[in-house]
């Protein structure tokens, strides 16, 4: 009986497999489900043990505990597997798309490998490990605790530790292409000219030949959108032969054009033996080519194209860092539904999953390692320790071969806010950015730096600052004298901002605008508002910003915060914790980067209100609205430059206030506002402390 397999996963690259009886060039298996777990602290014999489906965490509950530590040590996983018949005379793979942070594999008790490392891919073959005819053993032995060389050292986000991304058993012919590179697909594809007549495409393969040779050879196959071939070129493989550089011609090429028309090739390599399939690997190609100018910001096909987006974090409420592709996707939606058209994956790479959305979807990436400062906080994110340094060389070539191909991620970031009261990181950034260049010299090399002087300017192509004005320090205002000081300082380098946000409780409100405590417990959704207002129209009024990402997409959890009336959670977010609830500054950028029309009337959750005479405020990209007071038509307003329309010297009745707002395509928000007088009343939105997440 024939059957067909169908998977779309980052460990089996993104291959379409057919399997018939065990014909099949490449079988990739789900190994998510049936796992024990439990702390290696418990040795006893019987110890009881979880029964767990990955991803998993084991600091999803205790980061919110409302103390600074949270359980940072080893956890131990273990499943069965049987041995197929199939395998025999096979290669079998297990892929770990991410265990953090440390992680040692064992099979029947026999060590395989270790990885260290929580963000990206690792790859072992485990053939010799595995018995025929009985059930095999896999145990994986995890740890998050804080050692000085593995990265992160320090930030102000949580490591969760487990298997927390997807593991696969990936099976395939002695001769293959190979999962063993870093994890990456074992294919490259290099753009090398584009121009309306022709694109011409570099493709390297390497390869892992175990078996004979003979009559072994590799075909490669660009397929347009509408999966039609587009090109081909085919090639015999000698022996001892285990690189493979083929170049295509595409004739008449498609851009991929980011959000405008994210449109994808996809390159298929496919290995024969005796004219048989044995196997094939399919990544995704988007011809595009793109720079950026000191002067005027980031260009794409040669276009001024703007780039502007959130920071995210890999958290969701109720799973931590253990996401799985239902929780991607959501992010996705809420990313296209703002209107951005770029994002930073902080502080580390992200699930392959996500970029392949991006890539769908035509979201600029801008994707970095884990050498990350304390911010605000003691410690450091570097040391001049040998074994840190192998260890940030190995991320940086594991992020750069393991996303080489998806055409969304456009930089490299090297580190993010490092600090230099302990051991001066320059010269070793330098090494980095060398080694970037060498990985891909096609992309471009960033880094996000909180430190106004031009310490790190020489450590990549372009540079970006984390820029609070209004929040931590200083006012709204300083954000443009501080962009225009920078441009002035240094003309010849481009330069963004990485990240820029106020933290909001979307249970805390006030009617006058006043300042809050950054880390107090009143942190009102209103100021994060005006905050946003004013950074995005200082920010928006200066081109030569290349790049804007607000902090952050949504809420993330950081055991070290306790503010906002709320234990261990960064609210900084424009989206709550569990993505439920968009918060009144995500509708303003809404209004000022979607083309979608929409409307969303401000403030809908402050519904005690004690001003009789207040201000209506509406976000849209309509050209105007209307309001209606408890049905009374208030009048017409315009949209200003900031997507706003706003009512002066709206007056209330007391009791009950019905708020409606329309404007074309039938759009209408609407909310009940209660205007009560007592002191008791004033202040009851403040009484509450807890989030709604």
């Amino acid at each position: 009986m024939k059957r067909t397999y169908i998977i779309t996963i980052a460990a089996c690259f993104i291959t379409l497999l057919s399997y018939a009886g065990g014909g099949a060039p490449r079988t990739c298996l789900n190994l998510n489900n049936d796992w024990n777990f439990h702390f290696s602290y418990d040795v006893r014999r019987n110890a009881p043990l979880q029964q767990v489906t990955l991803p998993h965490t084991w600091n999803d509950k205790d980061v919110f505990n409302g103390q600074l530590h949270y359980y940072r040590g080893t956890g131990i996983y273990t499943r069965q597997l049987a041995f197929r018949p199939e395998w025999k005379d096979k290669r079998i793979f297990l892929y770990f798309e991410g265990a953090n942070s440390v992680a040692d594999v064992l099979v029947n008790n026999k060590f395989v490998t270790e990885h260290k490392g929580g963000y990206t891919a690792f790859c072992a073959e485990v053939t010799a490990f595995l018995q025929a005819g009985t059930s095999n053993t896999i145990t994986v032995q995890v740890s998050n605790a804080e050692r000085m060389d593995v990265l992160p050292l320090s930030g102000d986000f949580n490591v969760f530790g487990g298997l927390h991304r997807p593991v696969w058993l990936i099976v395939t012919d002695k001769n293959c292409i190979t999962p063993l590179d870093y994890a990456s697909p074992g294919v490259y594809i290099r753009q090398d000219k584009i121009t309306p007549a022709e694109a011409t495409v570099n493709v390297l393969t390497k390869l892992s030949l175990a078996g004979a040779t003979r009559n072994l050879e590799a075909r490669t196959v660009i397929k347009d959108a509408r999966q039609q071939e587009v090109a081909s070129k085919q090639a015999s493989i000698g022996t001892g032969d285990s690189l493979l550089l083929q170049s295509l011609a595409i004739p008449r090429p498609h851009l991929w054009n980011g959000r405008t028309d994210p449109y994808l090739y996809e390159v298929t390599v496919q290995l024969f033996q005796d004219h048989q399939l044995i196997d094939e690997v399919t990544q995704p190609l988007g011809l595009r080519s793109f720079k950026v100018d000191a002067g005027s910001g980031f260009m794409l096909n040669g276009r001024h194209y703007d780039l502007y987006g959130f920071g995210l974090h890999e958290d969701v409420a109720g799973r931590g860092s253990a996401l799985n592709n239902n929780d991607h996707a959501k992010d996705m939606s809420l990313i296209v539904e703002s209107g951005a058209t770029a994002m930073r994956l902080t502080h580390y790479p992200h699930l392959d999953y996500f970029y392949h959305l991006a890539d769908k979807n035509g979201i600029v990436l801008w994707t970095e390692i884990p050498l990350v400062g304390p911010g605000g906080y003691t410690g450091t994110g570097f040391t001049d320790n040998p074994a840190l340094k192998a260890h940030a060389r190995q991320l940086l070539t594991e992020m750069i071969r393991q996303r080489y191909n998806h055409p969304a991620v456009v930089f490299w970031g090297l580190f993010n806010e490092l600090k230099l009261d302990y051991d001066d990181p320059v010269p070793f950034l330098h090494e980095l950015q060398q080694l970037a260049q060498k990985e891909d010299p096609s992309r471009i090399i960033t880094c996000a730096t909180f430190l106004d002087s031009g310490h790190f300017n020489t450590v990549s192509d372009v540079i970006a600052w984390n820029k609070y004005y209004g929040w931590y320090g200083g006012d709204f205002k300083d954000m443009g004298a501080w962009a225009d000081n920078m441009h002035q300082q240094f003309p010849d380098k481009p330069i963004g901002v990485s990240e820029f946000g106020a933290g909001a409780n979307i249970l805390h409100h006030q009617e006058e605008l006043k300042k809050p405590v950054a880390d107090g417990n009143f942190h009102p959704e209103e100021w994060q508002t005006a905050y946003h207002e004013a950074s995005w129209a200082t920010l928006a009024a200066r081109p030569f910003i290349w790049g804007k990402f607000v902090w952050a997409l949504a809420d993330f959890s950081s055991a070290i915060r306790s503010e906002g009336g709320v234990n261990g959670l960064n609210d900084k977010g424009l989206v709550t914790y569990d993505r439920k609830v968009k918060k009144d500054a995500f509708y303003f950028y809404q209004a000022n980067w979607s083309r979608e029309p929409m409307l969303h009337l401000a403030e809908k959750r402050a519904v005690i209100r004690k001003n009789k005479t207040t201000t209506v405020k509406a976000y849209t990209n309509q050209n105007n609205a209307t309001l209606y007071v408890n049905g009374k038509n208030m009048g017409t307003g315009k949209r200003d430059t900031l997507g706003r329309v706003i009512w002066e010297q709206v007056v209330l009745q007391s009791g009950k206030n019905a708020i409606v707002i329309k404007a074309a395509h039938q759009l209408q928000d609407s909310c009940v506002w209660n205007l009560e007088n007592t002191v008791s009343n004033r202040f009851k939105q403040r009484e509450s402390t807890s989030p709604i997440f």
